[in-house]
């Protein structure tokens, strides 16, 4: 009876949480900005009440980026185990300047940004953004703009931009004439404050170009010592994301939770728009977090042309789908 008692002792030990989580792997997510329903499925696959990531075997802690914080920086350096950067333009640069890190996953299937003018402002095509006051952030958003204004004939000097911070009330106010803004934030803030009869938009795929944004990286060594750890943390953010979109209630109440002075209506419109990002081109058919490898040479290309980045990346390194070709289809399909 007395062994019986410690054999089952010993069991529930082995079961408790406290010893379980010693059994996890610890890993973090750098995120690119602080915790709003852009993020929502991330922070849903970690709640306690879903597990998604412990059930990989990941401990995972999730931490917010900020104005102008470069992730591939940190997760080059080994900070982040993995880090949601700027987009397809933010890993070239990185590439381009020799840092260790690499795509395993794309969010957003088209550029989910634009520039935005002032509708009755001088400024009507691209060319007129010569001598203008311009912010955009410089973790990627900033070579897109260049190569967008080096395509109609401008180059460094012909313009002053600045990087972007937080708020969009320079703009507003008058102190700079264009300002880059998200399909689903800042121009929400902009229309809400301005009205969407006052402002003139500059869309990448105006110009024959696409973006694709919000890219997911991870150390090159990471990938390459620990691919399960790397497909583990795939797949519990894929079902975090089918669930947030299945169920923008529960995304949202998740983001409110951790975030509770967000506007909720502003939510709720984020990660709508976010969900259309996400799904757009063939992600639709191919699931969530879909490289494009089209879509990227494209990108690419664009940027080496008008010499936004100095040299060829190889892509074939940068960007590595196998670890989303190792995960089902059922299981990638939102």
């Amino acid at each position: 009876m007395q062994r019986r008692s410690l054999l089952a002792g010993f069991g529930a030990a082995l079961a408790s949480p406290a010893l379980h989580a010693q059994t996890l792997t610890r890993a973090s997510l750098r995120l690119k900005w602080l915790p709003q329903a852009q993020f929502a499925g991330f922070y849903l696959a970690k709640a306690k009440a879903k597990g998604y990531y412990a059930a990989e075997g990941i401990d995972l802690t999730i931490n917010p980026g900020g104005p102008n914080l470069l992730t591939e920086n940190l997760v080059a350096t080994g900070a982040d185990t993995f880090g949601l950067s700027g987009g397809t333009d933010s890993v070239f640069a990185a590439r381009d300047k020799g840092l260790p890190i690499i795509c395993v996953g794309v969010a957003h299937q088209v550029t989910p940004f634009f520039f935005v003018t002032r509708a009755d402002g001088p400024i009507k095509t691209l060319a007129d953004f010569r001598g203008k006051n311009l912010t955009a952030w410089f973790t990627g958003a900033n070579y897109v703009l260049l190569g967008m204004l080096a395509q109609a004939g401008l180059r460094a000097g012909d313009f002053n931009l600045q990087p972007q911070q937080v708020s969009v009330t320079p703009f507003i106010e008058g102190q700079t004439d264009v300002v880059t803004a998200t399909k689903y934030n800042e121009f929400y803030t902009l229309v809400s404050r301005m009205g969407r009869d006052k402002l003139r938009t500059f869309v990448a795929e105006d110009y024959g170009i696409t973006f694709p944004r919000d890219t997911l990286i991870v150390g090159e060594a990471i990938a390459k010592e620990k691919p399960e750890l790397v497909k583990g943390f795939l797949r519990a953010s894929m079902k975090g994301w089918r669930e947030a979109l299945a169920e923008p209630k529960l995304g949202v109440d998740t983001v409110m939770g951790i975030a509770p002075t967000l506007n909720r209506e502003h939510q709720e419109f984020m990660l709508t728009e976010i969900g259309k990002l996400m799904l757009a081109g063939k992600a639709a058919r191919e699931g969530l977090f879909w490289i494009d490898q089209d879509a990227i040479k494209s990108a690419h290309d664009f940027l080496l042309r008008y010499e936004v980045i100095k040299q060829p990346i190889n892509l074939a390194t940068a960007y590595d789908r196998s670890f989303l070709d190792a995960i089902a289809l059922a299981d990638r399909r939102a």
